[in-house]
């Protein structure tokens, strides 16, 4: 089996897990729901608070599965508000992944290549906490090494944060739409879900609709809100947005 069927057939089950029907699913969507993305904006900032940002990254980080729905959902939009922001970031080392890419169509990779791919995506998380391609690469290399332990636990938080973005809408309208932190995250949410994106458009005054394969017979396309997104953006780029006026 190629890599890259490997992955397909790992996210499907991953997706499964993190957005299915199952009861446990259900209750974690209907506590969380769209985000109030101010009182998120005053916890995560406020060093005094549980929802501190460093600290839910610390926890984040850790090998381990104690963080809860609601400090997930803290965790993924609360990078909204840090200085560092930037949802048009540049990947990781773009040289090192472009070395890396050919792997990824390989049938059986040595011991040094998943040791490479699973250095580069620790190295990608740590860069950028939220990067669910390079999370589920993390999960892949874990995997492929042995460490079915540490698979689990990087699966879980992968699934956490599906979560958190499946429960702020449901898509299918601009008042139901998907809440993401980085445009990326459309692609990645949507192919976690087995739905193939074939278009892209920008909708004013701040949603992307994404047009999908006609495979997924019940909606032509999904929407996702970037409103906060974009006003984060063009707080650190203000000269962009004089460009554009």
């Amino acid at each position: 089996m190629s890599i890259i069927r490997h992955i397909i057939i790992l996210l499907v089950a991953m997706v499964v897990c993190a957005v299915g029907a199952t009861a446990a699913v259900n209750s974690a969507r209907a506590v969380l729901g769209k985000p109030d993305l101010e009182a998120i904006r005053a916890a995560t900032t406020d060093e005094h608070s549980r929802y501190y940002y460093p600290t839910l990254l610390r926890a984040f980080l850790r090998n381990d599965t104690v963080m809860s729905d609601t400090e997930y959902q803290y965790f993924y939009y609360g990078t909204l508000f840090q200085e560092d922001f930037d949802p048009y970031r540049k990947p990781y080392n773009p040289e090192q992944l472009e070395a890396l890419s050919p792997l990824f169509s390989k049938e059986k990779l040595t011991r040094a290549e998943r040791q490479s791919i699973l250095d580069y995506s620790m190295q990608a998380v740590e860069n950028d906490p939220v990067n669910l391609r390079q999370i589920n690469n993390r999960i892949f290399a874990y995997e492929q090494r042995g460490d079915v332990n540490l698979a689990r636990i990087w699966q879980n938080k992968l699934n956490h944060l599906l979560l958190v973005i499946a429960s702020s809408g449901s898509g299918v309208d601009r008042d139901n739409a998907w809440i993401v932190v980085s445009p990326q995250h459309e692609y990645d949410f949507l192919n976690l879900k087995g739905i193939k994106a074939t278009n892209h458009r920008f909708e004013p005054p701040y949603y992307d609709y994404i047009e999908v394969e006609h495979a997924d017979k019940q909606h032509a396309g999904y929407f996702f809100e970037i409103k906060e997104l974009l006003n984060q953006y063009f707080l650190k780029h203000p000269s962009e947005l004089q460009n554009l006026q």
